[in-house]
């Protein structure tokens, strides 16, 4: 079984800078399939919204969940050490939300699994 680890939320004032990180635990044999990572944003009673996915060949797509954010949020992997990381610049307080990271798992038998982590908390105050 490959688990999910977020960390990097906390309470941070407008217009500061935060970077989120995601690692990725389990079998060699399990985290060499992974297909893609991914980070999502939820708002409090809101829909869990895609961020930006990438691939180890750094294919990278934004989803409603940048929110127009992309020229100033980053996301990055570290093959290697199976870590996923958003940099979020110039935080607004619309940004408050728990961010998810996902991941995805190519089996043998041509077929997909995916883990989710537990997510961390963003809080933007103004």
């Amino acid at each position: 079984q490959v688990q999910l680890v977020e960390s990097g939320g906390g309470l941070v004032q407008a217009g500061e800078s935060l970077r989120l990180s995601c690692a990725a635990s389990g079998s060699p044999g399990s985290l060499a399939g992974i297909s893609a990572m991914a980070w999502y944003r939820q708002p409090p009673g809101d829909l869990r919204q895609l961020i930006a996915q990438t691939t180890p060949n750094n294919f990278t797509t934004f989803g409603k969940g940048a929110n127009g954010r992309s020229a100033i949020s980053t996301i990055s992997g570290d093959n290697a050490k199976k870590m996923l990381y958003l940099q979020m610049n110039g935080l607004k307080p619309e940004d408050t939300a728990r961010y998810y990271c996902k991941l995805h798992i190519l089996r043998s038998d041509g077929l997909t699994d995916v883990v989710w982590g537990q997510g961390t908390q963003v809080t933007v105050s103004s």
